[in-house]
Order: structure tokens, then sequence, then C-alpha cells
């Protein structure tokens, strides 16, 4: 048969191919026609097939009909079948097929040759004249995510398109015809539960609108099936990935088959019941889930038999409770767990401690409780599961509440505080709801001394954790016991022995940082330790006003970690005892920071000193409670302008002052920080102006003049005292001359003269130096014509009122032999220019005034050069024995050698002389004078004669002064 068919087309084919090339006209499709599904958006093209013709290939074309604009234009093959008696095809269009008119016309084809166009076919879209409404397609399209849509809109007759908007955002627009425009969203997102709206706008306003719903297909996966009531299978499924659809889009679910209700009523749960009659072994359950994007099937095999999860117990309720144990009782709904071997689990809730505790057996339905803490409140809970193939567990019941009875409380944790060696504090810490196992309704405070009888008891309130003691003058032991009481009874006695008081005590303390909140404490054993240790803690110098708190440790440890609500910046104190079968014992002391700080306060009292060119720097510490930290030292800096400069460093926490040194007269701002190991406080400034040093020196001068002022003062006195001694040592008195009798009388009767008293001259002399440092002196006259003046006029007026001019000149001394000086004028000018200095010094001598009317004769000049004292005019002529050959010029003659001296005794020179020349015109000018005051010759003293003058003034006045004598 298949032969003879093959056979039959060939020949068909055979036949046409002649009748093409023989020039025949190919006949035009018949019977065109065209169906239009809006849902899908397709045109099916229905024509006839010319059963006389060989043709199997033809042309289509799709026109908008408005525009005439072709939207497909293609040739399609048609397989040849001979008991088809139409050809179809279908055609999708990317619009709406309601937004426009589409028109669609057919015609055959064999190679280029064509046959004629069939009439066109139309599809009316909604955009035709008689429809004069806004319209706008799709309208509720559900669609996958990222998919692409066309959207159209149909503005209403007589308005003018503006554009369309998807999300509020603007889309670009094709015209489709001359009412409707259209524009494509691609890669849409997921929509929200009402979808996403698409807006058509004229140039007006809104003109008409639709909704789009974009979600998933659905994503259904592991299926589970248990039974709960052995008479039913329950599955579960994870959702997977939501559809984003919702309502009627929604994802439908069947389970073999079956309607799963539950899933479809969008319950939290997704899962599915149906009733079965349980069976042994192993079954297959399919589920099948389907929204308007697709289906999915997903499948479990199990034996039920061994998936047993049971429902929740119902009515749990208690039966008997205690302070230590409660018994419970619950039900099931279901009979068949009558027989089932089960596995419940009871979970209890207190205070937020969870205790869970397991029972089994056969239908279970009550368990006893142990192990409860008196007067607490608890809430139940059970599940069970089967004990046999345990599957899992079940429901949870509904919550269950009671509270267990009373019973005595706990021991109490008590510690001691001393104030003083008599008087103290006892003070315990509250007992927890764990552990006063009811309401304390009182404390009891006993004190009492071992082996003897007397005892102090004092009840406190609950709300009290103190008590206030003083002992007793005696040495013993003293113990304070303290027992919590509520209505089951008294708590077992917590005791403590008080140890000695001993204000002088000092324990070192150690540094201890905190971290995380905490300290961590490490300490040495200690033997004595029977009962473990304690440690203490506050914040250090509180006093009495401490917040003391404790921790105990048990005996096998030397460390501990406190952790309570420690402050930073905040220095505690911890104090660890050793507990022993008597008196703590105080093992040691840490003090620490959990968490230094900079200092809170800036260091107070600065204060600066100018020292010379330096300044001392004094400053106070810091209060313990503002210090923040450890006070590792301080620093010093100087103001510069905007910034500070360091200038010194101080690692000793204890330093007080500072001194700056090598500083010039300025102003200088200095600031001093305390710091920690965070950080410095904010600083303490202060101003200093350094004055220059010649201020200081003023006032070092005043200060020494005052003490010279002072020593002066002290002398004063003294010589005042002594002032008789002084007198005589240093001021001695000067004796008169001595002159003989034949002086003091009158010439009248014997012959004698009057003397006529002159004023006495002003004689030049010249200052003359010791003989043992200048030559001999020798006088001459001032010059050549007074001398022949001299010579002329007859002898020296010794006696004129008038000042005599003097001229010398220094003189070798030598021996006897040595003859007198040239009277040269010129030699004498050179050699006394040579040998000395002319010197003219106008002295006013002591002379003896002689008559003016009788001129003496005149005497030479004595060879010595002596001096010899004033003697009786008439002795005066008596010559003078001349020096020998070695004596020298200066040698005076023997006192033995002068009767008149001898006779009358004269007078001595005063050996008060001095070198320098007197002033002229002062009254004592004359004192002290070599010369005698009618002589007009040099008088040399005797070296060794003032040099031993002098050395017996000197060691009699000091001796004096030594001795105390006035």
């Amino acid at each position: 048969m298949d032969r003879l068919l093959l056979w039959a087309l060939l020949l068909i084919s055979m036949v046409g191919d002649s009748q093409c090339q023989s020039g025949v006209e190919l006949p035009k499709p018949q019977g065109v026609s065209v169906e239009a599904d809006f849902g899908s958006q397709m045109l099916s093209i229905t024509w006839e097939r010319d059963m006389s013709s060989p043709v199997l290939s033809y042309d289509v074309e799709v026109l908008r009909t408005e525009l005439m604009e072709t939207v497909y234009n293609g040739t399609i093959e048609v397989r040849p079948d001979p008991t088809a008696k139409v050809h179809r095809w279908n055609w999708t269009s990317p619009i709406p097929l309601e937004c426009t008119s589409h028109s669609v016309r057919v015609r055959s084809r064999h190679q280029q040759q064509t046959s004629e166009w069939s009439p066109l076919q139309t599809v009316l879209g909604m955009d035709i004249p008689e429809n004069t409404e806004a319209r706008m397609f799709p309208q509720d399209k559900v669609v996958p995510v990222g998919s692409e849509l066309t959207f159209c809109c149909i503005v209403e007759e007589k308005k003018s398109f503006r554009s369309i908007w998807y999300k509020n955002k603007p889309m670009n627009h094709t015209r489709l015809s001359r009412r409707s425009y259209a524009s494509t969203k691609t890669n849409q997102p997921p929509s929200i539960s009402s979808g996403t709206n698409v807006i058509c706008f004229n140039d007006d306003s809104l003109t008409v609108g639709a909704v789009v719903f974009v979600g998933y297909p659905p994503d259904d996966r592991d299926l589970v099936c248990e039974t709960r009531d052995l008479e039913s299978v329950e599955c579960q499924w994870n959702k997977g990935q939501d559809t984003s659809l919702r309502g009627p889009r929604r994802t439908i679910y069947t389970l073999n088959g079956s309607n799963c209700t539950d899933a479809n009523q969008k319950k939290p749960k997704y899962q599915c019941r149906l009733n079965f009659t349980l069976d042994k072994g192993e079954r297959n359950w399919t589920l099948e889930a389907k929204n308007p994007l697709g289906t999915i099937q997903v499948t479990d095999t199990a034996d039920l038999n061994l998936r047993v999860r049971p429902h929740a117990p119902l009515d749990v309720a208690k039966l008997e409770v205690h302070a230590r144990n409660a018994s419970l009782h619950w039900s099931w709904g279901q009979g068949g767990y009558k027989a089932l071997p089960l596995l419940c689990q009871v979970q209890l809730v207190s205070s937020g401690h969870i205790v869970t505790r397991n029972y089994s057996g056969p239908g279970l339905s009550q368990a006893v409780v142990e192990g409860l803490q008196p007067d607490e409140v608890y809430v139940v809970q059970v599940r069970c599961g089967s004990q046999q193939n345990f599957w899992k567990w079940g429901d949870w019941s509904s919550d269950y509440s009671f509270r267990t009875e009373e019973d005595r409380p706990d021991a109490l944790n008590i510690w001691i505080r001393l104030d003083t060696n008599q008087s103290g504090y006892v003070m315990w810490k509250p007992l927890s709801k764990r552990e006063s196992h009811g309401q304390i309704k009182s404390y009891e405070v006993t004190l009492w001394s071992p082996g003897e009888e007397g005892t102090k008891i004092h009840s406190l309130s609950q709300d009290q954790h103190s008590a206030p003691f003083h002992l007793e003058g005696n040495d013993t032991e003293q113990v304070i016991v303290v027992r919590a009481r509520n209505s089951a009874g008294e708590s077992p006695p917590a005791s403590i022995t008080i140890p000695r008081f001993s204000a002088d005590e000092v324990h070192a303390s150690y540094e201890v940082l905190g971290r995380d909140g905490g300290f961590d404490l490490f300490w040495s054993a200690d033997a004595n330790s029977s009962c473990g240790y304690v440690v203490d803690w506050c914040p250090t110098g509180s006093g009495q006003n401490c917040s003391l708190d404790w921790v105990k440790v048990p005996a096998t440890n030397t460390s501990t970690r406190i952790q309570s609500k420690f402050v930073p910046g905040v220095r505690y104190t911890f104090s660890i005892y050793a507990c022993t079968s008597g008196a703590p014992e105080l093992l040691e002391r840490r003090e620490g920071y959990v968490k230094e700080l900079a200092p809170l306060q800036q260091v107070s009292g600065l204060k600066a000193q100018q020292i010379g060119s330096a300044v001392l720097l004094s400053w106070n510490g810091i209060p313990l409670e503002s210090q923040g930290g450890f006070i590792r030292g301080y620093v010093i800096y100087v103001s510069n302008s905007s910034h500070l400069i360091p200038i010194a460093n101080i690692t000793d926490p204890n330093a007080r002052n500072h001194t700056v040194t090598h500083l010039s007269p300025s102003t200088y701002k200095f600031t001093v920080k305390a710091y920690t190991s965070a950080g410095q406080d904010g600083g303490n400034t202060i101003s200093i102006k350094l004055d220059p040093l010649t201020d200081w020196l003023i006032v070092e001068i005043l200060a020494a003049l005052g003490v010279m002022t002072c020593f002066l003062l002290i002398i004063t006195v003294i010589c005042y005292k002594k002032r008789k001694w002084v007198k005589k040592t240093f001021c001695p008195e000067i004796p008169e001359p001595k002159l003989p009798e034949e002086w003091l009388t009158t010439q009248g009767t014997f012959g004698g003269r009057t003397l006529d008293v002159v004023p006495c001259p002003h004689n030049p002399v010249h200052i003359v130096e010791r003989v043992s440092d200048k030559p001999g002196l020798e006088v001459t006259p001032e010059d050549d014509e007074e001398q022949a003046s001299l010579e002329d006029d007859g002898p020296v007026d010794t006696y004129s009122s008038g000042p005599v001019a003097l001229r010398y000149y220094n003189l070798v001394v030598g021996d006897g032999s040595q003859g007198p000086p040239s009277t040269d004028t010129s030699s004498s000018s050179s050699t006394s220019s040579m040998g000395s200095t002319r010197t003219e010094v106008t002295y006013t001598g002591v002379q003896t005034c002689g008559s003016s009317s009788e001129a003496p004769s005149q005497q030479e000049v004595p060879a010595g050069g002596g001096y010899r004292p004033q003697v009786d005019p008439a002795s005066a002529s008596t010559p003078a024995p001349a020096p020998g050959p070695a004596e020298p010029v200066g040698h005076q003659a023997d006192p033995t050698d002068l009767p008149l001296l001898g006779t009358f005794g004269g007078y001595q020179p005063q050996c008060s002389w001095r070198m320098d020349s007197p002033e002229a015109g002062s009254l004592n000018s004359s004192l002290g004078s070599p010369t005698s005051v009618s002589s007009s010759q040099f008088l040399l003293p005797d070296p060794a004669s003032e040099e031993g003058a002098d050395r017996a003034h000197s060691t009699t006045w000091f001796h004096s002064l030594l001795s105390g004598k006035p």
C-alpha cells in the first residue's frame, strides 16, 4: 500500500512539472479563511486543497489592515496528504490581536512561478470606528519573570495619544493604526500580589490601563509523607521559590490525584492529608503542583508503619505537688495510641531555666517529676514519639503551670567588716529565689563567745542585710551566727569568728589591671587555709561608706576572676583572706582599675617661683577619686604661641615640684599635666615673668649694706665703750714745746731784746723721700740772679715775714771727703731734671718771729745737714762740730754736744710725721713737719726709729684690745 502511494505521488509530481514547464498558470488558492484565538494571540489560516494541482508550496502574507503594513510574508511547505481536503497554518502575533485589524492572503508557488493572491481575509480589531471607547490590551495577562510583552493602547475617538507608562515609567511606543499604539516591555521583574499596572495617557489625562501578573512556575520539592494517628497519611513539602502569584493564579496541589484542600486554603504549613487504610509495605505518594505558568510533580516512597509521629497530648494537669517533686497526667484523643509503645518528653521551665526529663511506656499518660525547687513556678509541656522505630517527636502539648511548696532556706553567705577594735558590721548576701525556698520573713543575728553561756540575739526584718555589733573588752574570740527564716523554718547557721582589729597594720598593695570588665586575681596558697579563701573589694578610699562585696573561693583554687559592676576610672581595693578554723587571716591586698582613664581633674595649686635664672614649679596632687588611673608621672610644657612644647617628663608619680633652669628674662607660660596609661589630663597653666638679674643684684647689695651697717654699728658700740683706749692708741696728745726761761725774760735791764710777733709766713717746701730710697739733698738758690743778690746784699733774713723759696736737688750721700756740688746753673738744672722732680709746695711753717729791725748775722749751713732744736740766740753762734769722714750727711749731732738742749730739755719732733705734703691753708699743716719752724734745712727722720715706733704702737693697741683695758 505504501509503495502504491509513493508511486502515485511521484506520478503527480511528474505531471505537475510537465505542466509548469509547458507554461500552464498555477491555480489561486480557494476557500481561504482565518480564525483568531485572542487569548493566545494566534491566527489559524485554512484553504482548500486543489486535487488537480501538484503545488506543495504557498506564500502567506499577514498585514495590518488599516495601514496595510506587512507584518509577515513567508513561504510554507505543506505535507502531501491524499486524504486531507484543506491546508492549515497557524501564526502567532507579537501584539494582541485586539489592538488592530489583521488581513491574510495566500498564493501558490512552484519554484519561481506564483499564482495570484487570494482575496484578503480580515480579522477585525477593537480599533474600528464602531468602537469609540478607549481600550488597552492585554488584560490580566500572566507571564513568567524575564519575558517580553507588548501592550497596546486604543485611544478614544477624537482624542490624541500621549504615552504609555509601565510601573510609573514611560515607554517607547509604535503606531499601529489611526487610534492604536503599542509599547513593548522586556525582562519583566516579578510583580506584587496585585500585579503590575500599565497605564495609557491621552492628551488630557489618564485614559485606560491594564494589569500584568509576572511570576514563576511551581518549584515545590522535598515531599515527605507520614502518619499521625495510624489511620491517615499526612504529607509535607518545601514550597521552594515563591511564584509571586496569588488568588486565582495561585498554585493548585493534588496528592495521588486527590485535591489537597489544606494546601489550597493557604495554610501556613504546606501539607496534604488523606484518609486511607494503613497497610504494611512501601507505597508511592505523588504531589502535583500547577499554576498558569507550569506544572511540577514530586514523589515520595515510604512504609508508613515506620513513620509514626503522634499528635500532641491533651489535658496536661498535676496530680500531686510537693516542695521537691510533682505528679503529672495527660490524655490522648486517638484510641490507637493505647497499645503503641511511646517515648514521652516532659519539659519544665522556671525562671529562665529549662529542664527536660524522658519517660516511656505503652500508651504513656502520666509521669512523676523530681528534683524540683521549692516555692518555684514551673511551666510544663509534654510531647511523645514512637519508642520502636523512632521517627520524629510529636507536637508539644499546651502549657500548664504549677507552683511547688516552700522549704527551709539555704545557709547565708556572710562576711564581716571591722571599723574599730570593738565595733563593726556583719553582712550577708540576699538569698536568691532558688536559695530562699520561699518568702524570707526575718533574720536572726547571734553574738557569743565559746565557753560562755550568754548570747545576744537580734531579729531583723527581711529587707536588712547587715547588722552592727559591739564587742566587750574581753580577749576571748567572738563568734557571729546569722540565720534566715521563712514559713517553712530556719536556715542552717552561718558563722564567722571576728578577727582582731589592728589599726596600724599595713599591707603592701600591688597593682592589678582589669580585663574585659573584670579582674583576674592570683595568690600563693596558704597552709592555714582550711575552708578556702575570701576575696572582698570596694572602691579605694571610700572608708566606712564602702559598698563592700565579696566572693568565696574553694581551698583547691588560688585564683579567681572577679566580675561585677565595676566602673571605669574608679580604683578598687581587693583584700584576700584565708579562711581558717578560727578568724580569717589577711594574706595580701591589690589595687586596680577595670579600665584606666585619663585623669578626670587637672593638677591643682600650681605655683611658680623665680630663683635666679630658674623657675621652681610646684603643684598639688590629684585627689584619688579624680585620678582615673594610676598616675605614672607628669609632663611639663612651655607655651610657644599656638602650641605646647614638652620640656620635662617626670616619671615619679609622687613628685610635686620641678625646677626649670637656664631661662632668660622674659614671660613664660608653663603647663603641668598628669598622665596615666590612658592619657593626660587637661593641664593647669601658670604664667611668670622673669625679672633681670640686676634687680636681684640690687637686692643683694642692699642686703650686704644692711649687714655692713649692723657690723659697723657693733664696732661703733665697742669703740664707744673703749673710747679712752682708742683715743690713747690712735690720737695721742702732742706735748707743747718747753722753752728755756731766758726766752721768757725781757732784755730791758739785762740788755735783752724784745721779740716782735709777726704773722707766720708760708714757706715753700718739697716732699723729701726717705734717705734709704734717694740720694742726699743739697740746698741751692733758685737761680744765679737770686744767688748774686744774696751775696751782694748781705745775709739772708731768716726772720722775714715773706715766704722763702727753696730749691733742692738730690745729693748722693758719700763719705766725708766728697766735695760740694757745682754751682753751675746748667749742670744743676740737668742734675735736677735727672735725679729728682722739682716741686714747689706752700708750707705754713711754725717760725720764731724776731725783731724786724734787727737782722741776725748770717750763719753757714751746717755741713751735716742735720736738725737742731731751737735754742737761745746766744748759743746759736756756738759752732757745731763738723761731721767726720765716716759720718753720713744726715747724721745728727750728739745731744751731749748741745749744752742748751741738755740744760733745757728741748723737744723732739713728733713721730707721727707723714710722708704726704700738708695742704695749704690748713691750721694743722705744720704738725708732723720734719723741719724746724725757723730752719731752712730738711729734716729726714730716722727710719729705724720710725719702724720701731710703729711696731710699738701696733703691738700696744692690739694687746690692749685683747686685754679689754681702756
